[in-house]
């Protein structure tokens, strides 16, 4: 595709049977969706099998698909709806965690060559704590704040997403933040 469209075009070209336009949708979008699953389920089975029913749904969508929001908020709130599922089948309010999991994101960050093998196992053990500090953290928070630093939502998408209040959404992720900082200071 020559031209740059925006992810409400290319799911409107989806619409209407261009493959190549839901290719690009799931390039762009494919690493902030699952990343955000898997922080919110910590399990990477669980995790693969939420982020393909995403998709599915939004494929099993598509000829219903009309531009009312942004593409990204449509598909977070396919993607939160089906953890919402997830977790009242399961029958249980928090996710079970499995330390292998954290590896997953500690391996996916940039490590610069020039950093030293002190300053990697220092960051590594700053990045569990938080890790761990982000399980804890209530359901609701955690959510709020891995929609706004995985997938980059604003404050109003993560509201329409988790149908809460703007204010409410704010609230969340200040609380969660300011839990983060605390775990930080108190690694420090």
């Amino acid at each position: 595709m020559g031209k740059e469209y925006s992810d409400e075009e290319l799911m409107l070209k989806y619409r209407n049977n261009d493959a190549s336009a839901f290719e690009s949708l799931y390039q762009r979008h494919k690493g902030s969706l699952y990343r955000y699953i898997l922080r919110q389920c910590g399990n990477e089975a669980i995790a693969e099998e939420l982020f393909h029913d995403v998709w599915i749904k939004l494929i099993n969508a598509r000829g219903r698909y009309k531009v009312k929001s942004r593409f990204t908020t449509w598909l977070y709130k396919m993607a939160h709806n089906r953890i919402i599922d997830h977790y009242r089948r399961q029958n249980t309010s928090s996710s079970k965690h499995h330390p292998d999991d954290d590896n997953l994101y500690i391996d996916s960050l940039a490590i610069r060559p020039q950093e030293q093998p002190e300053q990697l196992a220092e960051l590594r053990q700053q990045s569990d704590k938080i890790l761990q500090t982000l399980e804890t953290l209530p359901l609701p928070q955690r959510e709020v704040f891995l929609l706004k630093e995985e997938a980059g939502r604003t404050i109003q998408q993560i509201a329409e997403i988790t149908g809460v209040s703007a204010d409410t959404a704010k609230s969340r992720l200040r609380y969660a933040i300011s839990k983060l900082r605390q775990a930080v200071r108190e690694q420090v």
